[in-house]
């Protein structure tokens, strides 16, 4: 039976192809590899692969991190436009918008390690996405204390604090023209 000839076989197929090869003709495997060619580059071994995969997947995960980090940046962008539009004037909406600029980075840097989980690995280093992740956050902090300050909000004068403070000794007395003595 020559190759790629069909057959009848016994199951009543109409077609069916042969893979055994029987022929007289020389096999490939009879055939040298062409000059450069090496099975061993084809033979890889498993550990190899892995290895490859596993780098490939701990750069991943790095781009990632960073990417994770530099997050805050845009919402640090978004809540400057937005305190911007929210005037200076002390209304709910500046209120609102205030807070929401405070509490956004208090809320992200309690869970700076949560955040991070996905991407932990032990040959990714993340200290450096982490501190500018916290930095950023810190600085989003400092826009919403400034905010707080630009609308009055702040105790920062002497003026805020009159009621604790004590009354003022007085240094002399004076009287009228009445002369006491």
């Amino acid at each position: 039976m020559e190759k790629g000839k069909g057959v009848m076989g016994s199951t009543g197929r109409r077609w069916g192809v042969e893979f055994s090869d029987n022929s007289t003709s020389p096999s490939s495997r009879d055939v040298p590899d062409p000059p450069g060619f090496s099975r061993a580059s084809i033979d890889q071994d498993d550990s190899t692969l892995s290895r490859q995969k596993k780098d490939a997947e701990s750069n991943w995960k790095s781009q990632k991190a960073w990417e994770v980090a530099q997050a805050p940046f845009k919402n640090l962008l978004m809540m400057g436009f937005m305190m911007w539009m929210a005037g200076s004037t002390v209304h709910l909406f500046s209120i609102g918008i205030t807070f929401s600029a405070l509490w956004q980075p208090i809320s992200a840097l309690q869970s700076v390690g949560k955040i991070f989980e996905p991407y932990r690995d032990s040959k990714v280093e993340l200290l450096g996405p982490k501190l500018v992740f916290i930095a950023l956050n810190l600085g989003g902090l400092a826009l919403g204390v400034w905010k707080l300050n630009a609308l009055g909000l702040l105790p920062t004068h002497t003026s805020d604090w009159v009621s604790s403070l004590p009354p003022a000794q007085e240094v002399e007395y004076s009287g009228g023209g009445v002369n006491l003595g």
